[in-house]
């Protein structure tokens, strides 16, 4: 197939490149879909899905085209926007399971998960553009796991659950990404 029957077909360059975006993005709301989905503690999925997500901050997919490319190529709003819409609400999802399980301290749950997704999103960048991005992604899975470990709850202390608004809300939003991701791939 020629560049320009590639271009026509997905409209010009800015439109293939998206394609390539959401591919990639896809391919990591999947895994950690899945991990979401093991059996488990919620602790360990948790910690499991932070394992998962620097794993795929090593691939150089993920790095040519959701880090350095993106940006780039989308704008940064458009990028942010696009970014969020595939992993912000697994990050959600799961630090809202943290907070009903009561293994996380009773502090407002949106500003947990946006400090979480904008800790993630940072950590792909500082291992993108690494020199030692193997080093990189164990440091930022130690800082990560720390500052995690620092908001979990002691054994008696008072728990704050969410509102059912909110709850329903994260998971309506995951269940479409889910539904999205399960169509794309049909």
């Amino acid at each position: 197939m020629t560049k320009g029957a590639l271009y026509h077909h997905f409209g010009g360059k800015q439109a293939l490149f998206e394609a390539a975006f959401d591919q990639v993005e896809s391919g990591v709301v999947a895994k950690l879909a899945k991990v979401a989905e093991d059996p488990g503690e919620p602790w360990e999925i948790v910690q499991r899905g932070i394992k998962t997500f620097l794993r795929v901050c090593l691939e150089p997919t993920y790095q040519r085209i959701v880090v350095h490319e993106a940006p780039v190529v989308m704008g940064w709003e458009r990028w942010r926007e696009a970014e969020k819409h595939y992993s912000y609400g697994i990050i959600q999802e799961l630090i809202m399971t943290l907070v009903e399980t009561g293994e996380l301290r009773p502090l407002p749950v949106q500003a947990m998960v946006d400090v979480f997704y904008g800790g993630l999103s940072s950590a792909a960048t500082v291992i993108a553009t690494s020199d030692d991005p193997r080093k990189a992604s164990a440091d930022v899975g130690t800082v990560m796991n720390t500052i995690l470990d620092s908001l979990r709850t002691s054994p008696g202390e008072p728990r704050v659950v969410p509102p059912t608004s909110l709850r329903d809300a994260v998971r309506q939003s995951v269940h479409a990404v889910k539904t999205a991701l399960t169509e794309h791939d049909s």
